[in-house]
């Protein structure tokens, strides 16, 4: 489908990519993996025609479709999310402007027999048809389905997108790729914005996605979950394996031991051979033996060991300040936002060292609770901070906050104290920029280079209270270690928002859980917490949490009424039974609109009564509209009964 030929591109006067080939078969699930830097969103561009290669090509057929999600975009207001979304349909919704403009011109003309009308009729029936093999009868139903999936409610449909954060709006662009259903879909680091929730959604529809998938992400459940084959970038050159990342990583050990391996035993046999050279090459009696060994060492194809890119940013935090024994603590601590209550009457005590993980669905006010932490977001109850708290906050988009026409040097020269003024190269070099990295404009960094950048200047001061929010959108696999590392050595009190239980994994000692517009605390780490409350992972937490409040409410009327008396039961079946027939009668109306609206579509080509019988077209169709909706209805109430 697409052949990459050949590509070289060079930034900055080294090469990200040099002499590059690889293709994209039809059936791919492609993840790129590679370092913060490496080239990833880049090769990303050049495979969606947004910037050009300085050498080589991108070969693809004039028919193929893409979509390509991007880390950042620009967005336009003036719609609401569900309008928004359908513009995905731009050439459907142009025909179905047609149709209704050509039935409204049909129904006002009385010249029914004249050649004009049929003509009409003609078109009317061409553009008829072809909406209704695109699809166009099931656009706002496909439309809901995936926008619900992203993690929508339908309240949230007809609220104007001006009023979503960019993350949402990012799935906004999201939900309108999936819906063009292109031949190639593009995404770098969709699950940025995600929760856990809207995740496994994703990796659903992408798993059943009928082409191919190209898609940078540093979640490695996510990568295992969807990718068939993995495209790894270092130091210019890509290696293809044709595996998922987790035995990608087992591929690439096994591959480079038995390079090292094959490379060590010629190494020995080139010694072996150079040392029988020399010692017998004065010899008259061994000349023979020494040419031959010297032929055959030119002739010898020598193992290369690949360069292997081994950098990585290496920190840790200062030493915080001395506190006292409670660094933060509540009493009937409550948010709104407008008419909207996110958290009610919260209390909680974090204290000196403590190490604490917000988790739970989006939307249930983690976020907002960290804002109210570091001092971003004002709050009605008690809030008591300990004595000599100093603060350090990272927020979900820290590095977009950052000045985009300022230098790496001079966004933190910038926010240096004069004591740390000396020591921002060094600084800046433990994160990965030196030499005239330095000198670039943060608006030509990567998304991951941005976050180490955000990262450095958390450490221009001494902090004990340490909030982090979603620290690890954009770092690549090996620096997600190195934080986590440094996170575990920090003697400071830290609460940290995150979704990546394996970045959580041993790194919390208290875990706050988001659920109801409270919170619920929990002794240990992540897994002790999963184990307790019986949950394999968080995915399954927040998958899971209207049903389980939905459980907990009839656990308490269970409580109350041991079993169901037979009384009840009997109500029970018989409504059941009720729906039921109810949903076998409507189908059986569907069943006859459909066949009604078939036979008439070949009575309109031959109608000589056109007008009469396409009014009475249009009126089986909107019956059959109201069919659908009822039948919708019907199953909705069965599954609720049901529960």
């Amino acid at each position: 489908m697409i052949s990459v030929s050949h590509l070289s591109i060079q930034f900055s006067g080294f090469y990200l990519f040099n002499d590059v080939s690889f293709l994209v078969q039809k059936t791919d699930r492609i993840g790129l993996t590679g370092k913060n830097g490496a080239g990833k969103s880049t090769l990303l561009k050049i495979l969606a025609g947004l910037q050009e290669p300085e050498k080589g090509e991108i070969a693809k057929p004039n028919e193929l479709t893409l979509g390509y999600l991007p880390q950042e975009m620009m967005h336009q207001d003036g719609k609401n999310v569900f309008e928004e979304t359908l513009s995905a349909f731009e050439d459907i919704l142009k025909l179905e402007l047609e149709v209704h403009r050509i039935s409204d011109e049909m129904g006002s003309r009385t010249d029914i027999e004249s050649k004009e009308y049929h003509d009409l009729m003609v078109a009317f029936n061409d553009a008829n048809e072809q909406f209704a093999m695109q699809g166009g009868y099931l656009l706002e139903g496909e439309t809901e389905k995936i926008l619900l999936g992203l993690g929508f409610s339908r309240e949230d449909f007809t609220r104007q997108t001006s009023e979503f954060s960019g993350g949402w709006r990012m799935r906004i662009e999201l939900a309108k790729i999936l819906l063009r259903k292109p031949d190639v879909i593009l995404l770098d680091e969709p699950t940025n914005h995600l929760d856990i929730e809207s995740i496994q959604w994703l990796e659903q529809f992408l798993k059943n996605y009928n082409g191919a998938i190209v898609l940078v992400s540093h979640d490695k459940v996510f990568l295992d979950t969807i990718t068939n084959r993995t495209i790894e970038i270092s130091l210019g050159k890509t290696y293809d394996y044709k595996a998922s990342y987790s035995k990608y990583l087992e591929m690439r050990a096994e591959r480079r031991a038995l390079q090292m391996s094959a490379y060590e035993n010629q190494q020995k046999q080139l010694k072996e051979t150079e040392d029988f050279i020399d010692r017998f090459r004065a010899k008259a009696t061994k000349a023979r033996q020494v040419q031959s060994r010297v032929k055959l060492l030119d002739k010898v194809e020598r193992i290369e060991i690949e360069d292997e890119d081994n950098s990585a940013m290496h920190f840790r935090f200062p030493e915080p300040p001395r506190s006292g024994k409670v660094a933060v603590s509540s009493t009937g601590l409550s948010k709104w936002y407008g008419e909207k209550e996110v958290l009610r009457d919260i209390g909680f005590e974090i204290e000196r060292g403590d190490h604490v993980a917000f988790v739970g669905k989006n939307g249930e006010g983690k976020s907002t609770l960290s804002k109210i932490l570091a001092g971003r977001e004002p709050y009605t109850g008690e809030l008591t901070y300990g004595h000599n708290i100093h603060i350090g906050y990272y927020a979900q988009n820290q590095a977009e906050t950052l000045n985009s026409n300022k230098t790496v040097f001079e966004i933190i020269d910038d926010a240096a104290t004069s004591e740390m003024r000396s020591k921002v190269r060094s600084l800046l070099g433990a994160f990965l920029f030196s030499g005239e990295s330095v000198d670039k404009k943060v608006k030509v960094l990567s998304g991951g280079e941005k976050s180490r950048l955000a990262l450095a200047k958390l450490l221009l001061e001494p902090i004990n209270l340490l909030i982090m929010d979603e620290p690890t959108n954009h770092l690549d696999m090996r620096s997600k270690d190195i934080l986590k590392e440094a996170l575990m050595n920090y003697t400071g009190a830290l609460v940290i928002v995150s979704h990546d239980r394996d970045f959580l994994q041993g790194l919390t000692d208290k875990v706050f859980e988001f659920k109801n517009k409270t919170i619920r605390p929990h002794l240990g780490d992540v897994y002790e917490y999963l184990k307790a409350r019986k949950i394999e992972n968080l995915s399954e937490l927040e998958r899971n949490q209207s049903a389980k409040s939905a459980a907990a409410e009839q656990k308490k009327v269970v409580e109350k009424v041991p079993e169901m008396s037979r009384e009840e039961k009997r109500q029970l079946d018989n409504k059941v039974s009720k729906i039921e027939k109810q949903i076998t009668a409507i189908e059986a109306k569907i069943e006859k609109s459909e066949a009604e609206i078939a036979a008439m579509e070949i009575k309109l080509a031959a109608a000589e009564n056109y007008q009469e019988t396409y009014k009475t077209y249009q009126t089986v169709q909107y019956r059959l509209q109201t069919e659908m909706k009822e039948w919708e209805k019907l199953n909705s109430e069965l599954a609720e009964v049901k529960k």
